[in-house]
């Protein structure tokens, strides 16, 4: 009978919390509209205008010209896949040292293709975390880990689902609500869109704020746990491509 009232207690108490956490709702940021076709025109374009660029200017026909003026280093240097632009150091030029876990994640059976937990902190949108349990991946979650002296963190950006392809987005299920751990303590509910456009919550600092002698501090946690789900057509596999940062202590 106490097992029973404790086990009670405990429950009550969760639901209890998780009731009272404050919801936040992101702005959406710029729509991700991937696909092979599209990386097909982009190497094309890569390929031709790397050509161009190693003649000399004035061998060129006015038709190549205006191609040449039109080309870009990130066109010629960059990935199509890739979140950051070519040269674009960002925030992320001061953070390392940080991992990302997960409480599972699914096997894949091709050689070339995985879904771990890595995959949703590569800043590539080719790759993709997949839960690995039976169902919808209820509880599920991804644990970031940062060092003590990592820069505070003021946005957090979602790629929600397989934005791989917009048939792939379709198919496999996606996340409606995120619970947000912040060093093991449940802080907020996330309400994420069912939509291919990056999802933006912009947060107070989360970090340490107190920058002095920040390496015999503690190292600090972000837990993202699925609470509710948007269907797939297809699979029951819930998806996140990418959660990623933004924030401050960098430059």
């Amino acid at each position: 009978m106490k097992s029973l009232i404790l086990l009670l207690t405990l429950f009550l108490g969760l639901s209890f919390n998780t009731k009272d956490l404050p919801i936040w709702n992101p702005k959406q940021g710029k729509l991700v509209d991937k696909n092979k076709e599209g990386e097909v025109k982009f190497l094309e374009r890569k390929k031709q205008c790397k050509a161009l660029w190693e003649k000399e200017y004035k061998t060129l026909s006015d038709t190549d010209k205006q191609i040449y003026n039109q080309c870009s280093e990130s066109e010629i240097e960059g990935d199509y896949w890739s979140i950051l632009g070519y040269g674009d150091c960002s925030w992320y030029c001061g953070a390392e040292g940080d991992t990302v876990s997960a409480s599972s994640y699914l096997k894949s059976n091709y050689k070339n293709i995985n879904y771990s937990p890595r995959n949703a902190y590569d800043l590539n949108y080719q790759t993709a975390w997949v839960e690995g349990v039976e169902g919808d991946g209820i509880g599920e979650s991804l644990k970031y880990e940062f060092p003590s002296y990592h820069p505070r963190i003021t946005s957090i950006i979602v790629v929600n689902g397989y934005v791989k392809s917009e048939k792939a987005w379709r198919e496999n299920s996606r996340v409606k609500q995120l619970k947000l751990y912040i060093n093991g303590k449940p802080t907020a509910l996330l309400n994420l869109k069912d939509s291919r456009n990056e999802q933006i919550f912009e947060v107070e600092p989360i970090g340490h704020s107190d920058r002095a002698n920040l390496k015999d501090k503690s190292n600090w946690t972000l837990t993202f746990e699925i609470t509710e789900v948007y269907k797939g057509e297809k699979y029951e596999d819930t998806v996140i491509t990418e959660i990623y940062f933004d924030g401050i202590d960098v430059h």
